[in-house]
């Protein structure tokens, strides 16, 4: 490591036919250079403008440097660059690229935020400010699908899982989670589809103690985003996917009252719904002996636990699984629902295909959605948010690849292919220009997703 009395040159002798020097002497230099994309695509969606506008600014005016817009951007758009902490706007204070996105003057323009003036950012946000703050991320990304579908879509699906956030520190509501075994916060992460669009849109990101059970919150939720859902999409059937930690009573009775919602939830086996599957075990056993492989049945029961309402469809799914070296497993399942269809097409049709909420859920451990240090619950939820509209940004640059190298890449593979470029910032009177590498390999993906955004070829 080099710090700022170490001369910024090294000498690489002996390695290549004649002696290499690196120099860290360009001045009106970024390693961002593809995040002009990430403004771009803020100014398409307008989520930035909608997350200030919830935020209530209580300084004296007299004593501000940097406007609220400025402080939301200045860590949405890090946090998209691969810098999720505050601390990293030391390094980032000057960058030119950094400065532009914020519309400064990238070479004049007075520096950015310091790592004192984000914590005491983050630290202000209040409850209420919070509240509106996730409707406005939902509310955004809702919006900007409809004018895309122009309404037209006949279904949509709403996915909520939860996911451990570990913590190492005194955070308030950090709690130990004996089903993780260890201290954590646990962030309740909602998604949405459209028709048979596999992409998954992140609308929703709640944190929440680390010892709440999967449902907590869950009603709450579903209510806000079928509201909204249905203000945008009028008449549009509404199917929600849910894994076995929200089969709560509550939960159930709302699906059940909603008009025009389809549902399958899982559900964890007991010692009721393993007696009833175990015909259907055994049947999948002697499959299994014969074919030797895993096999299964399914099935399905009208059953209603002790503290539910009245009975439900349940689809079981009787499945005995073989591995190498192993003895055969019983491993019976079972979704709660109220489709129409046959058991195994609601199952692998439907159930399983919220699996790949588990992609988007890492994609946002990638983005460290997990950077939750500081010390108030609600500084750490703020934190939650603006990780989660930079992944909405990271999402709308993958939307508008499609049909390039970079249609189908991962959050952190985008951020390597299209954002971290090496750029020469030049300014003059009449306009910026910023000088990328002409041997850039990923070129045609990048002018395709800027023309997207209604750049023009000169």
């Amino acid at each position: 490591m080099f710090d700022d009395s170490t001369t910024q040159c090294l000498l690489f002798p002996g390695i290549f036919r004649k002696p290499v020097v690196a120099q860290f002497d360009q001045r009106d230099g970024s390693s961002d250079g593809g995040a002009l994309l990430l403004k771009a695509a803020d100014r398409r969606l307008g989520l930035l403008e909608e997350l200030t506008a919830c935020l209530e600014d209580q300084r004296q005016a007299g004593k501000v440097d940097h406007s609220l817009r400025e402080l939301v951007g200045q860590r949405v758009f890090s946090i998209a660059c691969g810098y999720p902490d505050a601390n990293d706007s030391a390094r980032l204070a000057k960058d030119p690229i950094h400065k532009l996105l914020l519309d400064r003057d990238p070479v004049e323009g007075n520096d950015l935020a310091s790592q004192p003036t984000l914590s005491r950012f983050e630290n202000g946000v209040g409850i209420k400010e919070l509240y509106r703050m996730s409707e406005a991320l939902a509310r955004t990304v809702l919006r900007r699908h409809a004018k895309r579908l122009r309404r037209r879509a006949y279904r949509v699906t709403i996915d909520l899982d939860p996911t451990d956030d570990a913590t190492h520190g005194g955070q308030q509501l950090s709690f130990f989670n004996g089903h993780y075994d260890n201290w954590c916060y646990l962030p309740v992460l909602g998604f949405v589809s459209f028709n048979e669009e596999a992409e998954q849109y992140l609308c929703a990101a709640v944190l929440r103690p680390g010892n709440v059970t999967a449902a907590v919150g869950a009603v709450g939720l579903l209510r806000r985003l079928v509201g909204m859902i249905r203000w945008y999409f009028p008449g549009v059937i509404i199917r929600v996917r849910l894994d076995g930690g929200f089969a709560h009573p509550t939960v159930l009775d709302f699906l059940d009252a909603q008009p025009k919602l389809e549902y399958v939830v899982a559900m964890a086996k007991n010692a009721v719904l393993k007696r009833i599957a175990a015909p259907g075990v055994r049947r999948a056993r002697q499959l299994s002996r014969r074919s030797g492989k895993t096999e299964h049945i399914y099935g399905e029961v009208r059953y209603a636990a002790r503290k539910w309402r009245c009975p439900r469809r349940v689809v079981i799914k009787a499945e005995v699984v073989r591995a190498p070296g192993k003895d055969p497993k019983d491993n019976p399942r079972f979704v709660i629902t109220n489709l129409k269809q046959s058991p195994q097409w609601i199952y692998e049709q439907v159930y399983c295909q919220r699996g790949d909420i588990e992609n988007r859920i890492k994609e946002l451990h990638d983005l460290e959605i997990d950077r939750t240090s500081c010390s108030r619950f609600w500084a750490n939820q703020f934190r939650v948010l603006l990780t989660a509209a930079a992944y909405v940004l990271m999402q709308e640059l993958r939307l508008r690849a499609a049909g390039t190298a970079c249609a189908r890449a991962q959050v952190c593979t985008s951020r390597e292919r299209l954002l971290k470029l090496g750029a020469r910032v030049r300014v003059s009177v009449r306009r910026v220009v910023v000088h990328l590498p002409t041997s850039f390999p990923f070129q045609p993906s990048f002018a395709h997703i800027a023309m997207s955004f209604g750049a023009q070829s000169g």
